[in-house]
């Protein structure tokens, strides 16, 4: 499904990428809502113990239907975003504006930076192959390095890491 392979209007593509985002979010969130109180009593509980889950839905639970938008401008997220938000309850009221608007973002992104984007590379790839994956292997090593990186300051040796407040007690 590349977008940038179909003989179509540009706002025919914008109009099915959004058709198709708002199926999947849609489905996701409905996965959430009807099987957050089974799915505790199966395999697949593992999925909302995890810390993905536990920081979505914990979002989800402080910010609302800001999350749900904001989610599809991340990779990965954006899915766990939408199961917390049915898993949680969210009303539709607030999760239908929030999804069809995060979809039209998301649709309007992939359909020109995604395809723009792929483009791009392939014209590099017909000048010079060599410029083009080394170009993409220097991006996806300064991304691993990011990543690297917040994982090692995240989870440092106790005397890096910043001390959580201790909320459970009084202060004096």
């Amino acid at each position: 499904m590349d977008p940038t392979k179909w003989d179509a209007p540009f706002p025919i593509i914008v109009a099915a990428l959004f058709v198709i985002v708002m199926a999947r979010a849609n489905a996701t969130f409905w996965l959430g809502r009807l099987g957050s109180a089974g799915i505790r009593h199966t395999r697949l509980s593992k999925l909302l113990n995890s810390p993905g889950y536990v920081r979505a839905a914990e979002r989800i639970d402080v910010y609302g239907a800001p999350v749900v938008t904001l989610s599809f401008l991340t990779i990965g997220f954006q899915t766990l975003a939408n199961l917390a938000a049915g898993a949680t309850g969210m009303k539709l009221r607030h999760y239908l504006p929030a999804v069809a608007i995060g979809g039209t973002v998301w649709a309007l992104l992939y359909a020109t930076l995604g395809t723009v984007g792929l483009d791009l590379f392939g014209r590099l790839y017909a000048y010079s192959p060599a410029l083009a994956i080394g170009g993409f292997a220097l991006a996806s090593a300064i991304i691993a390095f990011y990543v690297v990186w917040q994982f090692r300051r995240r989870t440092g040796t106790p005397e890096t890491r910043q001390p959580e407040p201790n909320i459970s007690t009084p202060a004096p």
